[in-house]
């Protein structure tokens, strides 16, 4: 399902980790896909500002949120909250034995480089599991892009990332691996 979309002002990026599912009508959504595994399912969504990652293996979830600062979002059985800035690396490891890390990053490039970068994406678009685009703010700025790729497995899931924002030049990007 592709829904046509802008991208809200992405100053402020943040992400966020829960050991608990995050309502979807939170957030408007792009598109989604489902992964089932005998051990896990996932449900990974593309929104306006990001993209959302519910992993579920029993009785336990994990979700993964990339946002924007203002998005309403609760404050409950969060993990992790850390504004996209430059790049990091978190780790975490659940009582049940899940681990979960990830490394994200937010780059302002030159808009020669942004291009260039973009084109790239562009290529890569249709293949990826989960893409969507974002109309541009302008006629002379190209469309704002997410791309997602998964690779799962029976034990793993790592999802790579990126979402361009053209108005500034960024790019946002993460990977994240969770393992049973």
């Amino acid at each position: 399902m592709n829904v046509s979309l802008s991208r809200p002002d992405v100053t402020s990026l943040v992400f966020h980790v829960y050991d608990r599912s995050v309502h979807p009508e939170l957030f408007r959504m792009s598109s989604e896909r489902e992964i089932c595994f005998d051990r896990y399912t996932a449900v990974i969504r593309i929104c306006d500002a990001g993209h959302t990652v519910s992993f579920r293996t029993g009785d336990t979830t994990l979700t993964e949120v990339c946002s924007t600062s203002d998005q309403p979002l609760p404050q409950r059985h969060r993990l992790l909250e850390r504004r996209l800035r430059g790049c990091r690396t978190e780790e975490l490891r659940l009582k049940c034995g899940l681990h979960y890390q990830v490394s994200f990053q937010l780059e302002q490039v030159d808009p020669g480089v942004f291009h260039g970068l973009h084109e790239e994406l562009q290529m890569d678009f249709n293949r990826a599991e989960l893409s969507s685009r974002f109309p541009a703010a302008s006629r002379l700025q190209p469309d704002g892009l997410s791309i997602i790729r998964a690779e799962a497995g029976p034990e793993s899931l790592l999802i790579h990332t990126s979402h361009t924002f053209p108005e500034r030049f960024l790019i946002a990007k993460s990977q994240s691996l969770i393992e049973l």
